[in-house]
């Protein structure tokens, strides 16, 4: 058995936990440079504001109706979500974290317990420990607990659902339509429906052959699971990214060329971070800027690839070749809407092939710097210690003024309670 645990609207509870007065009042939370609608309470929906709805368009919709509005605080979101990962895990042996704000927990070899009770008290545990409502789905495919946990979130009073029988599982399926199915996408979806499948339960009843012509092996799958044939395993650690991305578009046109540098150097610094979280090294790095394609103004794209002799995840080594990419790619005259920095060709760092010509003899010494610099931004809070290349700079950084504060990661910003 698996279940599947799913935050509630999850930034905005985020928002409205260090906020009670915000209970009942509708709330949405805005993406990067505050342009669109990325998440919304329940109220919000109830006013039908939509999933992607630009914030300019409706600021008279928010304040006709009282909507609060926030920048997102991701800051915050990441600490609130690990909070809520390390009280899952104390109810399973096995957990697979799918997404900041869902994770799947293996529930086989609970002879005995009831699966019922259990998922009621995994909900009432996050909400008692950290404040954040949620919804439980369990059944014997990770497929179905999402089918489960989407039935539980909109047909159940109390937000729980175990699918722990053959009738459970028919009445789920029937009333899943095929399009909300966990892995089908939107063009299968049509090819689906044209060929009058239209339920989940009638995807799990097709013949597989005929699936396996149009979907191949992996729609075989999705089909077995929906039988309550497990197919897709826990995965406790997600495997590594082969290509890494790190890039942000201005709050504004720039066109200072220092400050566009800054912001390269400061993606090229975010990927090495990353790199060195999951034990990676890079053999290239990729730069690009370009100009804001919706605007009437002169357009540029401009982007290089510079391929390392010996893979690195080296904050200094990577900045290095970064910038000579930067330099080569940028062209004067242009105003800039965004930069960023891909690294590439990604190898365990236990596995780097060392080079003749490599130029860097002291590969130890630069990795027990960058342990000391990571240990002390993840103690202090993140840039307490920089390279001078990322600058102070805050032109070119997101527009955020929204954003509420940081109240459990940073001290400056820890809730101040009045008594």
């Amino acid at each position: 058995m698996f279940a599947l645990v799913d935050c509630n609207n999850f930034y905005a509870s985020c928002e409205r936990l260090f906020q009670p007065k915000l209970r009942k009042v509708p709330i949405v939370v805005l993406s990067n440079n505050d342009g669109c609608v990325i998440a919304r309470s329940n109220e919000s929906k109830a006013l039908g504001i939509k999933m992607g709805a630009l914030a300019y368009e409706n600021e008279v919709l928010f304040k006709e109706n009282g909507v609060r509005v926030f920048s997102s605080n991701y800051t915050l979101y990441g600490d609130i979500s690990s909070r809520v990962m390390a009280t899952l895990n104390e109810f399973t042996p096995s957990m697979e974290v799918y997404s900041i704000d869902e994770a799947f927990l293996d529930l086989s070899n609970m002879a005995g317990v009831d699966l019922n009770l259990y998922t009621q008290e995994i909900k009432d545990t996050v909400l008692h420990n950290i404040g954040i409502p949620t919804c439980v789905g369990a059944a014997p495919s990770k497929t179905l607990s999402k089918s489960a946990n989407h039935f539980a979130k909109k047909m159940t009073a109390n937000g729980s659902f175990c699918i722990d029988s053959e009738e459970k599982r028919e009445m789920v399926l029937r009333w899943q339509p095929v399009d909300d199915v966990w892995g089908i996408g939107r063009q299968y979806a049509i090819w689906l429906m044209a060929n009058n499948v239209n339920t989940a339960w009638e995807l799990a009843n097709a013949n597989k052959e005929w699936i396996r012509q149009k979907m191949g092996v992996v729609g075989v799958r999705l089909v077995n699971e929906l039988n309550g044939i497990s197919c897709i395993p826990i995965e406790e650690v997600p495997p590594s990214k082969k290509e890494i991305c790190t890039s942000r578009s201005f709050s504004h046109n720039l066109t200072d060329k220092d400050e566009i540098r800054q912001s390269v150097a400061t993606h090229i610094t975010r990927c090495a971070e990353k790199l060195r979280k999951q034990g990676t090294a890079a053999g290239a790095i990729h730069v690009f800027l370009h100009t804001n394609r919706f605007r009437d103004l002169p357009q540029y794209y401009g982007a290089l690839t510079i391929p390392l002799l010996t893979a690195t995840n080296l904050t200094d080594e990577l900045l290095h070749y970064g910038m000579i990419a930067f330099e080569r790619a940028y062209k004067e005259g242009y105003s800039y809407k965004k930069s960023g920095a891909i690294v590439q060709d990604i190898v365990p760092a236990n596995q780097i092939q060392q080079s003749l010509f490599s130029n860097n003899p002291n590969r130890e010494k630069g990795a027990a710097i960058m342990k000391a610099l990571d240990g002390i931004n993840g103690r202090m809070g993140k840039d307490t210690i920089r390279y001078g290349a990322a600058g102070y700079s805050k032109k070119w950084r997101l527009r955020a003024d929204m954003i509420s504060p940081r109240y459990t990661t940073n001290l400056n910003e820890i809730l101040k309670v009045k008594i």
